[in-house]
């Protein structure tokens, strides 16, 4: 059974940068999606960003279009997610997920994921 676990947050001033890390152990056949989802206090989670790791392809939402990156290292089965130019609505729990799914299309919807990690939390302050 794969699991997967998420580490980098903490606490930085907007404009700041932090880099995330989802880092994946045990096996599961057939992850072709594994995404970044963040959830605020009394909001629902949602979609930030995926990455499908065979064909490298990689999705965003608009909001953070151009600041945040998702990329990965195959070799040490880490996902990271790069955040630039943090904003104060950026502040959130932030999650990583793993589905056996093919991103394009799908990526957005929590329930088609079937691993999730515990989170780590990010915080920005002006």
């Amino acid at each position: 059974q794969m699991t997967v676990a998420e580490s980098g947050g903490g606490s930085v001033q907007a404009g700041g940068s932090l880099r995330l890390s989802c880092s994946r152990s045990g096996w599961m056949e057939n992850v072709n999606c594994i995404a970044w989802f963040r959830q605020r206090p009394g909001e629902e989670r949602e979609e930030v960003a995926a990455i499908s790791p065979q064909a490298r392809s990689t999705y965003y939402v608009d909001s953070v279009k151009g600041r945040f990156a998702i990329s990965q290292d195959i070799d040490r089965n880490i996902i990271y997610l790069q955040l630039n130019s943090l904003k104060l609505e950026d502040s959130a729990t932030y999650y990583c997920a793993a589905g056996q799914f093919i991103c394009a299309g799908r990526w957005r919807s929590g329930p088609n994921y079937s691993v999730w990690g515990q989170g780590t939390q990010v915080t920005v302050s002006s």
